[in-house]
């Protein structure tokens, strides 16, 4: 009867670490969650007719929003049929900056695809890796 009692206790207590152990999880570890978002602001009206997209040349900037880290980074890449033509990155802990859609060796004009990534270079001090914390995709118009 005591090795019931005993295997019925012990029964009762695998279930209960495990219960713990999944709203732990659930609950995110007692770890706070992060809340990261990005979107594109154009900086002037768009130049083709009827778009809501930037177009070639113009100068855009992202509304972003992190609790992730103080010091986040945009990093802007945009690619015609598949090849990357730009990529650049700005701070945005001082304030919102701008990009301007082209003008490198390998853009020298036409549509692209474009993503920003919000990024926080926090990490990679610590595991070599710099994490993406949102993304929005646009198209640039010729």
């Amino acid at each position: 009867m005591l090795r019931n009692i005993a295997r019925q206790g012990s029964i009762v207590a695998v279930l209960l670490l495990v219960t713990a152990s999944a709203a732990l999880a659930a609950a995110g570890g007692g770890k706070s969650s992060s809340s990261s978002s990005i979107s594109l602001q154009l900086m002037a009206a768009p130049t083709a007719a009827g778009s809501s997209s930037p177009s070639y040349g113009q100068d855009v900037t992202f509304n972003v929003s992190t609790n992730a880290t103080n010091q986040p980074f945009v990093d802007l890449k945009c690619s015609q049929n598949g090849t990357l033509v730009y990529q650049q990155w700005q701070s945005w802990w001082n304030g919102p900056q701008s990009f301007n859609l082209g003008g490198t060796t390998a853009w020298q004009g036409g549509a692209a695809d474009c993503t920003a990534y919000l990024e926080n270079w926090d990490s990679y001090s610590k595991n070599g890796k710099i994490t993406v914390l949102a993304s929005t995709g646009f198209q640039v118009n010729a």
